[in-house]
């Protein structure tokens, strides 16, 4: 057995012994006890498996109601299941100092700021003492009463535990305050993000308007170039014949 449970809490444990049980045979076997005893009114594990399945062959000496699956109800009610070993909850949690077996000082309710700042008090003070009684002389060679010393070490092991195990009761509202802020920041940086795309869209049109204008700008005054070039009078063309009359003529 406990070459069996050193086995589980191996890093990489074998498969369980009666893994070796999960026949086709045995389950067939098991299927076929279930349908005999639908009908009755009997509790599988109470039966005589081999009375029942006499007709059968290579019926195994052990129940085979082992083979059944584990019952969620069941695991449901306990609140925790084991797997290699270890003891898994079905609902996370975080066990408290007294349910582990400590010396818890401080209350379950969550407004724990009096009792924490009593238990530091009292870590204070009997650091004080344990101070004091480490100046003092020792005992008696053969004295059987413990030191004052070894009181207050011990005094302070429990007043250190209760301030770690209320500090670890509320990591889950840390990691929720964390968690706020993380997002809160990541809001704030799509905000402003979207702030400079607007801003950066904003310049891109009023660019786009300059541009425009100038465009329809230039374009009128094209237009009223070509304009005046077409209403100016134009001299008419001198050919050689009208330079020839011109030179008959009498002066």
């Amino acid at each position: 057995m406990e070459e069996e449970e050193t086995e589980l809490r191996n890093p990489f444990p074998s498969p369980p012994s009666h893994h070796s049980n999960y026949t086709a045979h045995n389950l067939r076997l098991l299927h076929l006890l279930r349908d005999r005893l639908k009908d009755k009114d009997v509790d599988i594990n109470t039966v005589d498996q081999h009375d029942i399945l006499s007709d059968q062959t290579d019926v195994p000496p052990w129940p085979l109601n082992q083979l059944e699956k584990p019952r969620v109800d069941w695991v449901l009610e306990e609140g925790h299941y084991n797997v290699f070993g270890d003891t898994w909850f079905v609902k996370e949690t975080i066990p408290s100092l007294a349910e582990l077996g400590g010396h818890q000082l401080y209350p379950a309710d969550p407004n724990r700021r009096p009792a924490l700042l009593s238990i530091l008090r009292s870590l204070l003070v009997t650091y004080s003492n344990l101070t004091g009684a480490i100046l003092a002389p020792p005992p008696p060679p053969h004295s059987t009463v413990p030191p004052e010393w070894q009181r207050h070490v011990e005094w302070i092991t429990v007043l250190a535990q209760n301030l770690m195990a209320a500090a670890n009761d509320l990591r889950p509202v840390q990691a929720r305050g964390n968690l706020e802020s993380m997002m809160q920041r990541q809001l704030e940086l799509r905000r402003e993000e979207t702030a400079s795309i607007h801003t950066k869209c904003d310049e891109l049109e009023a660019r786009l308007s300059e541009l425009r204008a100038t465009a329809l700008d230039n374009a009128s005054h094209h237009t009223v170039s070509e304009a005046s070039q077409q209403g100016q009078p134009t001299s008419p063309a001198v050919t050689i014949e009208d330079v020839l009359r011109w030179a008959e003529q009498p002066t």
